[in-house]
This record gives C-alpha cells, structure tokens and sequence, in this order.
C-alpha cells in the first residue's frame, strides 16, 4: 500500500497527532523541533504539510515542497501562507477557521460582561490596590439592552443566541444570509445598517477584507447612541482604530472589549492608556479545547486532501468564494465526497457524471460539477486536480452534464450524482442539516442516513431473515468492529452500509459476497 507522506512542520496539540500515527496510508513526519533550514530538506518528500504561525510559507518553502499537493494553516489567519504562490504551483492551501468557535464566542460574551460591569477595573482596585470601594463600581446589566451583531456567520449567531439567553433585545446584520437564518432562532433581521447603529452594545464577526476595514469610523459612531458600548473580538481594523480612540476619549463610546489589533503584539497601542477600554492579547482562540480541535481538524483534513477525498475551507479552489454563499460551501465539499465514494462503488469504465440539484444550491451546478468530477477521477487518476478534471474528463470521453430539478423531495437543498458506467448506472444523493452537518440520503434508490465518513462496506441483498447475523459472524471472527450498521430496504430488497473501524480485505469481502442472500458487496473509505 503506498502511503502519503504528511509533514507537521510546527507545534499542533497530541490529539491530531494520534490521528496521523495511527493511519495506515499516512507516513507522518514530525518536524515541529527542527530548524528550518533543515525543514527544506525534509519538506520535499511531503505530499501535505501542517504548519501555524512559525514556519513560513514562503518561495524558498515552496521550491523545496516538490511534492506537495496541499498545504493546512492550522488556524484561522494565514497571513505567512503565500496563497499566490501556492496557485501557481497547484498546491491547494487550507486552513481551519471553526475549530475556534466556541472559544471566539465565549470571549465575546467575556468582553461583553466586563465592559457592563467595569470587571477588570473593579478587580484591579482589590486585588493590586488592595481598596474597598463597592461605590467605585455601578455597572450596568446586559437584561433588556439592545444588542447589535454585525456578521451572524458561525460566530455571530451563536453570539446572538447566547445573548438572548441574557435576556436582550437581539438585531442583526448580514446582508449574506437568508433572513430566515435569524428569525427561526427568534433574532431580529435588519438590511438598514442604522438598526445596528442605534444599539446599546454592538459587536462584530466579520472576515477582514475590501468591504469590512474601517467599516465602523468617525461617521459611523458619530449616528450611535451616547454612551455606546462596543465590542471587537473578530479582526484588528473593522473598527477605524482611530476613531475608537478619539469616542473613547470623549465618552462617546462609554466602553469597548478589544481583543484584536491592526498591528499586533500592540504592547503601545494608545488604547492600552484609556480607562474605559478592556482588552486583551488576541486570545480567541486560546483555549485547551479549541486548540485541542483545531489539531484534530488539522489533521483529518491533512489526511482527505492527501488521498483527495476533500480539501475543506481552501483559500485558492478555481472559484470566486465573494459569489459563494457560506450555506453552499458545505454542498461543494459534500459533493466531492459523495463523487469519491460513487466511484469506489463502480471500478469499470467511466462514460458519463451528471450533478442535479434541487433548491437554492442549484444556483451553483457549475462548480459542483468541478468537485464532483476532481473526486471521481481520484480514485484512478493520481494527477487530477480543480483546474484540470474537466480536460482529464474529457481526454477519457467522459460526459459531463448538469441537471436542475424542482424541489419535490422534503430537502430544502439536496445535490445528486449520477455516474454511469460500462457495467451500468450507480447514483448517490446527499444533503446539508444545520449549516455544516453534511449527510449522504442516498444510494442507488435506497434512502438512508450516513455521515461521509469513514471505513463502510456497502452491501446489497435479499431482504431475508438473518443476513445481519451472518454479516456479523464473519467480520467478528475476523476481528472487525462494527462501529454503525445502516439498513434500507426497498421493492428490490436491501442495502445496508456498515461502518467499521478496521480496513477490510479483499478475502472478507469475498466472504461477505459469497453469502447466499449478497447480491453486490463493496469497501470504500472517505
């Protein structure tokens, strides 16, 4: 069996490093320690590499990487990751931007509490002073204010929901999601900015780019209400620093909670001499378990984008993300997996794909039908990638087709693979729950409920009495764990999907497949 070699270039935590170690197609090399000199010599066998803040990804790493296929900035920014440079030499980079969530969240509500209730002064006073002073210290509550949130992405909504359970009047604005993503969670709607202006406390969660810098300056804070409080735990620079600074000073803004600075470490920033300002050293995403998350989530997608399952939150796919909707991105990455486990199930000639979709996610056949095509061709076709899947298709005379279909199956957004095949037609449909929960629905005509994930056999039978317990007996005298078993029955009898933890043999399937009721048995693996 070949392995992909993935090189962990800086220091993740221990949880996704036994994730590399315990996999058996991954040659994992640990170079957290080494200097990085050294690291060039060793980065050019990686097929995929993991770094954070401290190795740069840079032209002299880029020429050393001969062969690397992806790159995964283990964290959300990615400033020392030359994204350009990456493109050019078609290697994806990624990085990992949710694993931190929480951590961001409860920040958030942190700034929040100490700017209403001057915490950090009140504890200074007792603690360093050594004064008792309850007068001092007549703070205001969060119950009944009004809270704006500017941004109701992963971070923004949950937010809100927190704040709601403090009893808040709650608003937003994103001019990015359906307004129905707020309202059925209780949380006002708003596209007029000055909703958000005329707040009590205001907090945003907004990616930095063009449109977000300098989003709240002088004009902005000069339509709020006296005595604003505002809160920045997102990106340095969506407040004009400036402006905060001088409203501050003036008692305009009565409070703001500064986790994140434009120039960091900001050990002199001006803002550090105001007595109304609580701040700290960009700490949303240090905590135990957050860092904890982002290791694992590091590895796992070190390990898809190796055997080319998936390459999850890409910063450099071959499409224009501004004109992606966040709800659409899941769908891309599901696509790609359902077409990656589609093509385990047919190894013979490949003579056509068809993407349909069904919902607002139709909007975007055209790049589905990239990912769909990138994870077929995959599994035998080592040179594939987003750029050019649809020449390698078409230098095989494979067809590529798009199909858009009314919603008529209970599934708001639902995509479908067709593949067809010298040996005949397989289909695999799938759908998003929740924003990110991603499950495939169904295969072949049989309607199930699986993550795309893991160890599966897929098994088709007769529906009879005591295929289970026949399946069973023969993976549990060879030492194989069944971690779920998945059944759908149907007019032409069953399918069953089971997970298991161990990599199946061939001389087990051909165990399973010589059971009297089997009429097609496969493993595949996402």
């Amino acid at each position: 069996m070949s392995k992909h070699t993935i090189v962990v270039c800086d220091h993740i935590h221990d949880a996704g490093l036994q994730i590399l170690q315990s996999t058996e197609d991954v040659n994992y090399v640990y170079a957290a320690d080494v200097n990085k000199t050294e690291l060039l010599d060793i980065i050019k066998d990686a097929h995929v590499a993991i770094t954070r803040s401290s190795t740069d990804v840079d032209e002299k790493f880029l020429n050393a990487a001969v062969n690397l296929k992806a790159i995964i900035r283990a964290g959300v920014g990615y400033d020392n990751v030359d994204i350009e440079g990456c493109s050019k030499r078609g290697i994806i980079a990624m990085n990992v931007p949710t694993a931190n969530t929480i951590a961001a969240v409860e920040l958030t509500m942190t700034h929040m509490l100490s700017c209403m209730r001057k915490f950090p002064y009140a504890h200074n006073q007792l603690k360093i002073d050594r004064v008792w002073k309850r007068e001092d210290w007549y703070g205001n509550e969060l119950y009944g204010k009004k809270l704006g949130v500017i941004g109701f992405g992963n971070i923004g909504h949950r937010v809100a929901l927190r704040a709601k359970s403090f009893e808040m009047d709650v608003v937003t604005y994103d001019p990015y999601i359906p307004s129905t993503k707020a309202t059925d969670l209780g949380i006002k709607y708003t596209t007029n900015f000055e909703d958000i202006l005329s707040c009590d406390i205001i907090t945003i969660h907004t990616p930095k780019n063009k449109e977000t810098i300098n989003m709240i300056g002088f004009e902005e804070i000069a339509r709020m209400k006296d005595g604003v409080v505002l809160i920045n735990c997102a990106r340095g620079g969506l407040y004009n620093e400036d402006a905060l600074y001088e409203n501050l000073k003036s008692g305009k803004i009565a409070m703001a909670g500064i986790d994140v600075f434009i120039k960091e470490p900001a050990i002199d920033h001006p803002l550090l001499d105001l007595p109304n300002v609580t701040v700290t050293a960009h700490l949303g995403a240090n905590t135990r378990e957050s860092q904890r998350e982002i290791s694992v989530q590091a590895a796992n997608n070190a390990i898809e984008s190796a055997r080319g399952i998936a390459y999850p939150n890409a910063l450099n796919l071959p499409i224009d993300e501004s004109k992606i909707p966040s709800f659409v991105k899941p769908y891309i990455e599901l696509t790609q997996k359902m077409a990656f486990l589609i093509a385990q199930l047919s190894k013979s000639e490949l003579r056509s794909i068809n993407i349909s979709a069904e919902g607002e996610v139709s909007e975007y056949l055209d790049s589905l039908q990239t990912f769909a095509t990138v994870g077929i061709l995959s599994v035998s076709c080592e040179e594939v990638n987003y750029v050019n899947a649809n020449f390698i298709a078409k230098e095989k005379g494979i067809e590529l087709t798009t199909s858009e279909f009314s919603n008529h199956s209970g599934y708001q957004n639902k995509v479908s693979i067709k593949i067809t095949t010298s040996n005949g037609v397989k289909t695999i449909s799938g759908t998003v729950f929740n924003d990110d929960v991603q499950r495939i629905v169904e295969i072949n005509g049989f309607s199930l409920d699986i993550e795309p994930k893991g160890k599966m056999i897929i098994m088709r039978n007769q529906d009879v009495p005591g295929v289970i317990g026949e399946v069973g007996k023969i993976l549990g005298s060879n030492n194989i764990n069944i971690a779920d078993f998945r059944l759908s029955r149907g007019k032409d009898g069953a399918l069953a999907v089971i997970l298991v933890d161990e990599k199946v043999s061939s001389d087990i399937l051909k165990k399973l497949d010589s059971l009297e009721a089997a009429i097609a048995v496969a493993y595949a693996e996402i």
